[in-house]
């Protein structure tokens, strides 16, 4: 009986859906996943083709038997598209190439999706080794007018003359090669709207100097490491490179670059939020771009004006630990956020040694308005981490309203 019930049930509520006209059916298709999507071909001729006209494509080629079907699937999938001039507003593509004999198939995927009213475009090639990387066609940078999210994970930039990306947002740029300093440059300063930015880069992506200009971003995050997939990297110059940040509506600002030789930012008028772990080394103290020679640490600290909220890896504040003279270069000035507008710093990677306790007692003797200081606890022993507590509580605070916690 209860079978009976649910199969005329099914029966009715298939009817009703099936009444609905098919832009309707599309528009709720679009909000399933692809290959969730593209199960209701089997019930008609009629949903095959819904399902063909949905306009987005979410795709993962390790949900496919091979990436030969994986490819064929969507070449398949966009020959259906053009033919009937349907028009993809979103897509994500994540493949994984098995070896270098995989089909080269990205290049010509962006190429056919580019289109004046692409909205969403997300493509990441995992673990591709750099020797294999396919280039992005120059349509993406002329046709996509409405695009306002763009991801790029693993992929070749050719040189960029010209860059038309009126309404771009956001924008993901991650362990991808360039053609050059003055390519990245040309694309991030030709979005005139950009307002989060990206740039996770990878050692060598033949960019020297990363600058980022740009009249309008308000969120940044910039990380420099090793690339994936490609095997030791036996030759990396850091002498002569560096970041140069020129965002005077930045907010909030995330840096995490070991690499770069120099570290300059300016016009943080309105940054509120940093979070930064990087390490300075013995070159950090020599000449930087567009400035006279001067302490690097100082520098980047002086120039971040403004900050209310700051996270650090304590090693971004030590040169050598050794070195008296490394804590009087870092000790020597108090940059004006400390004065003025810092009420929260976290410091990660704490575990209270020596300098541990000499960083700390920087910030709750300099710091004016400091609110809270958390300390995030590296000690292996109970009994040393409530004498490491009892220390820190008793150090001289220059705000009175200031709360130690360790987490």
């Amino acid at each position: 009986m209860y079978d009976e019930y649910r199969a005329r049930y099914l029966r009715a509520r298939e009817d009703t859906i099936s009444k609905l006209p098919d832009p309707l059916l599309c528009q709720i298709l679009s909000h399933l996943p692809t290959k969730d999507a593209f199960s209701t071909s089997v019930l008609s001729h009629r949903w095959k083709t819904v399902c063909l006209s949905v306009p987005n494509l979410d795709l993962d080629s390790s949900e496919f038997p091979d990436y030969d079907t994986f490819v064929t699937f969507i070449d398949k999938l966009l020959a259906f598209s053009r033919k009937e001039n349907s028009v993809l507003y979103k897509v994500k593509l994540s493949l994984r190439k098995e070896d270098e004999n995989d089909q080269y198939c990205v290049t010509r995927w962006i190429d056919s999706v580019a289109n004046p009213k692409l909205n969403h475009l997300d493509v990441e090639c995992l673990l591709v080794n750099r020797k294999f990387l396919e280039v992005v066609p120059q349509s993406l940078y002329i046709q996509c007018d409405t695009l306002v999210y763009l991801r790029l994970h693993r992929v070749s930039f050719g040189e960029l003359k010209s860059v038309s990306l009126p309404c771009l947002k956001t924008m993901r740029l991650e362990h991808n090669v360039y053609a050059s300093d003055a390519s990245l440059e040309l694309l991030i300063s030709s979005c005139l709207v950009l307002e989060d930015l990206s740039v996770v880069r990878m050692v060598p992506d033949n960019v020297k100097v990363l600058r980022v200009r740009s009249q309008t971003l308000t969120s940044l995050h910039v990380d420099y490491l090793y690339g994936e997939g490609d095997g030791f990297v036996d030759v990396f110059e850091r002498e002569g490179s560096g970041v140069f940040i020129d965002a005077p509506r930045l907010k909030y600002l995330k840096f995490e670059d070991d690499l770069s030789d120099v570290k300059v930012i300016t016009n943080s008028v309105s940054l509120e939020k940093v979070n930064v772990a990087f390490v300075f080394g013995e070159n950090d103290f020599s000449h930087v771009i567009d400035l006279p020679k001067r302490n690097m640490v100082s520098n980047f600290f002086n120039s971040i004006s403004g900050v209310k909220e700051m996270k650090i890896s304590l090693y971004t504040m030590e040169d050598d630990p050794s070195s008296e003279k490394a804590a009087n270069v870092r000790l020597s000035s108090v940059p004006p956020c400390l004065l003025s507008s810092l009420e929260f710093v976290k410091i990660k990677r704490f575990n209270g040694g020596p300098v541990d306790m000499e960083v700390a007692r920087y910030f709750l003797e300099n710091t004016q308005v400091l609110k809270k200081l958390v300390l995030d606890f590296k000690c292996s022993a109970f009994e040393q981490g409530f004498y490491m507590l009892r220390d820190l509580i008793a150090l001289p605070r220059r705000s009175s309203s200031c709360q130690i916690l360790l987490c």
